[in-house]
Parts: structure tokens; sequence; C-alpha cells
């Protein structure tokens, strides 16, 4: 059974690795014409920051979702094929984020800025309903988790993964008015899955 897990979050780290390099793709080499001065490459790279901040927004979103993939597998003791489809979707939404990033930075000093950031935050609900649906196949009666995983912590993450998926839907809904402030939100929640401890609360054997 151990091993059973394993392949499976091998495979999803793989995945997870790709979507990180790929983000990379959506920076483009300043073109100018002629020859670079100091000075124009310094305006050129300057208008690259909607391409940058993007970049980094998505990196670290995907970076802290992989944290708590990682952390996710250490409560599982087996799989179920219900799981897999929706450790798949999990995957799809990881390697789709790269397109709604993309659309971001070519957006943001925009009018369409509204859009673009109701795209991306639309996408982050959908990775939210991805956990969620991950969490629901292996906790429902505590079908794929380990013995020593404490009820105290079932209900924190379920609990966790609730309310995110209410802060991320009012994201999406703010950022066709508000584009910044719904990013904003989806950012603030960086500090939730950061500090949602994996690693000590189990009950003792």
């Amino acid at each position: 059974m151990e091993k059973e897990t394993s392949r499976v979050e091998a495979f999803s780290d793989g995945v997870f690795a790709i979507a990180l390099t790929l983000l990379v793709l959506g920076i483009k080499v300043p073109e100018t014409a002629g020859t670079f001065t100091n000075e124009t490459l310094y305006l050129a790279l300057l208008k690259l920051w909607p391409s940058l901040f993007a970049f980094v927004l998505s990196f670290f979103t995907v970076l802290i979702m992989w944290i708590n993939h990682h952390g996710f597998f250490k409560y599982l003791k087996k799989i179920s094929p219900a799981f897999l489809y929706a450790n798949g979707f999990l995957l799809l939404m990881v390697t789709f984020i790269n397109f709604p990033t993309y659309v971001l930075a070519n957006s943001l000093n925009t009018p369409a800025i509204n859009t673009a950031a109701a795209f991306y935050c639309g996408t982050i609900v959908l990775v939210n309903v991805a956990y969620n649906l991950l969490w629901f196949t292996s906790a429902y009666r505590r079908r794929l988790l380990r013995d020593e995983v404490s009820d105290a912590l079932i209900f924190k993450i379920r609990n966790a993964y609730l309310v995110s998926f209410g802060i991320y839907l009012a994201a999406f809904a703010v950022s066709f008015y508000f584009p910044l402030t719904g990013l904003l939100i989806c950012i603030s929640l960086w500090v939730l899955w950061l500090f949602l401890d994996y690693e000590k609360k189990v009950k003792s054997k």
C-alpha cells in the first residue's frame, strides 16, 4: 500500500515540477529595434513587470499547492480509484494555471484587467474544489487515512478547505469590480496554507 501511494505522489510531483518550470516561459526576452543600450535595456526590463508579477504570483501559488499536496500524502495508507480521479483533476488545474497566468500578465496594465483577474481567481476556485474533492475521497469515514490521524485534525483540514472555498469565491466575485483586491484576497490565503500543520497534529499510537 505504501508503494502505491508513493507512486501516485511521485507522478504528481513530476506534474508540479513541470508546471513550475513552464511558468517562466511567460517572460519574454526584451526586444528593441537596433542595438541595446543601458537605457533601452533598462526601460525594456521595466516593461516586463506584469509578466514578472504574474510569474511570482503563480510560482508561489503552485509551490504552496505542492507543499500541501506533499503533506496530504503523509496521512494516506492506501489509494482508491475515486482518489485517483480527484488527484487527476487537481493535476489538471495545476497544469492549466499557466494559461490564466499568461492572460493576467498580458492584461495587468490594460482595461481588460478585471476580466483577467476574474479568470485567474476563478481558476483558483477550481483548484480549491479539487482539494476539497481530494480530501472528501480520502477522509470521508476515514476511508484512506492512517489510523493515527486524529479526528481533530480531520475536522481542522476539512474546515480550512471549506472556509477557503467561500473566500476564494468572494475573491472571484470581487475581482470583476476590484481586480487587485481580488488577487490580494487570494494571496492572503497563503498564510492559511503555510500554517496548516501536516506534521504534528496526529494522535499517538
